[in-house]
C-alpha cells in the first residue's frame, strides 16, 4: 500500500495498516534546510517562486519521512489575488487597505487562478511530479471567515472587534463579503485539484472567536458552499481551531475529513460525526518541546483514541518554530509504528 492509498483510505475511513502521519506547517522554520533558503529570500518571494517553493514543500518528506506533503504557500494569497495589497514579513501578515465598508467588498474580484496564481499552480503541478504516483501531495486555503478576518483587520488582533462590528453592524454586507470569498476560494481550489492535490484542507484558525450562534448563521453556510462547490471530486480536509464549543455545527460541514486542536476530544467527536466521518490530529505542539517519552506516549494515546478507523495523525495546529527536529520525527516514527486495534496486519503500508 503506497502512502497515498493509505492516506486516501483513512480519508474514507477504511481499514488502514497504519496510520498516516504528517504535520501542519511542517515546511518551515524548524528546518535549518528551510532557514537557508528564507535567509536569501522573502517570504512571499519564496510562495511566489515555484522552484523554490517546490523545494521547501518537499523537505520534510525527505527529512522526516512523512506521509503527506503540502504545498508551501499561504492562506493570504487569494487576498492578494482578489485585489487586495499583501505584505508578508517576519512580523506576519499585513493588508494595508483593509475591507471596511460594502464598497470594498464590491471592488473584490472572482480571480482566474491559472492567472492571479498561476505559481501556485506550477508549483502544484511540480510537486506532484516530483514526488510521484505514490505520496499525496496537498492543496489548502483559508476558510471564508479567516480569510475575511484579515481582509477586514488588516492583520492578527485578538478578539477581531473590527470584523465582529462590520458583522453586527450590517450582516447583508458581510455575508456578500463571505460569498465573494467562498465563490474565490472554490475557482482556487479547483484549480489547485486540477494541478493534481490529493486532497485539500480549508484551515478555519479563527473560527473559535465566533459563538456557536454567530458561526452557524454566518460562517459555516459559507463553508458548507466552498465544501459543495468543489464537487467531491478529492477528500476535503476541514480544519478549526479552538472548536470545541463549535461542534454541533462543524459536524454539518460537510468535509470529508474534520481537523481539531488539542482541546477537543477526537472520541467525543467521532461520536457527534460519525463512524463515516474521517478525523485528524491533534497533538499539542508544544509537546515536541518536551522529553522523548512524553513526545512517545502522548502520541500512541492519540493514535489509540480511534483504534486506526478514519484516523490522520496530526498536530492540533503548526509545527512551532524552535522544535527540535529530532523530536518532531519522533512524533512521526511512533505514530508510523503505532499498533492499530483495527489493523489488518497482512497490507503492509511502503516505508
Amino acid at each position: 500500500m503506497t502512502r497515498k492509498e493509505l492516506f486516501l483510505r483513512a480519508c474514507r475511513c477504511d481499514p488502514v495498516p497504519r496510520l498516516p502521519v504528517w504535520m501542519m506547517r511542517q515546511a518551515g522554520r524548524y528546518l535549518s534546510e528551510y532557514r537557508e533558503i528564507r535567509a536569501k529570500h522573502s517570504f512571499l518571494h519564496v510562495c511566489k517562486t515555484p522552484d523554490l517553493a517546490v523545494e521547501i514543500s518537499i523537505q520534510p518528506f525527505r527529512r522526516l519521512g512523512v506521509d503527506a506533503i503540502i504545498i508551501f504557500s499561504d492562506i493570504l494569497i487569494p487576498a492578494e489575488a482578489m485585489g487586495l495589497p499583501l505584505e508578508l514579513g517576519d512580523t506576519g501578515p499585513n493588508l494595508p487597505q483593509p475591507v471596511r465598508t460594502e464598497a470594498d467588498v464590491k471592488k473584490l474580484h472572482i480571480f482566474d487562478p491559472e492567472v492571479e496564481t498561476g505559481f501556485l499552480m506550477e508549483a502544484l503541478r511540480r510537486t506532484v511530479k516530483l514526488a510521484g504516483p505514490d505520496v499525496p501531495v496537498l492543496g489548502f486555503a483559508a476558510s471564508p471567515w479567516t480569510l475575511a478576518c484579515y481582509m477586514v483587520e488588516g492583520r492578527t488582533k485578538e478578539g477581531f472587534a473590527t470584523v465582529k462590528n462590520f458583522l453586527y453592524r450590517e450582516p447583508k454586507v458581510f455575508r456578500e463579503l463571505l460569498d465573494r470569498i467562498a465563490q474565490a476560494t472554490i475557482l482556487y481550489l479547483r484549480g489547485q485539484i486540477q494541478a493534481g492535490a490529493t486532497a485539500v484542507q480549508l484551515f478555519d484558525t479563527w473560527c473559535g472567536e465566533l459563538n456557536l450562534k454567530d458561526y452557524t448563521e454566518f460562517v459555516l453556510p459559507a463553508v458548507q458552499e466552498v465544501i459543495s462547490g468543489l464537487g467531491n471530486v478529492v477528500p476535503v480536509i476541514y480544519y478549526t481551531k479552538a472548536s470545541h464549543h463549535l461542534l454541533p455545527a462543524i459536524v454539518k460541514a460537510g468535509a470529508d475529513v474534520l481537523s481539531v486542536d488539542w482541546r477537543v476530544s477526537l472520541s467525543e467527536l467521532r461520536k457527534l460525526a460519525g463512524p463515516r466521518v474521517a478525523l485528524q490530529g491533534n497533538l499539542d505542539p508544544a509537546i515536541l518541546f518536551g522529553p522523548p517519552e512524553k513526545i512517545r506516549q502522548t502520541t500512541l494515546d492519540i493514535a489509540a483514541e480511534l483504534g486506526g478507523h478514519g484516523h490522520i495523525l496530526n498536530l492540533g495546529h503548526g509545527i512551532l518554530q524552535h522544535t527540535p527536529v529530532e523530536n518532531a520525527q519522533l512524533f512521526i516514527l511512533t505514530g508510523q509504528e503505532a499498533v492499530l486495534r483495527d489493523a489488518k496486519p497482512a497490507v503492509q503500508a511502503r516505508p
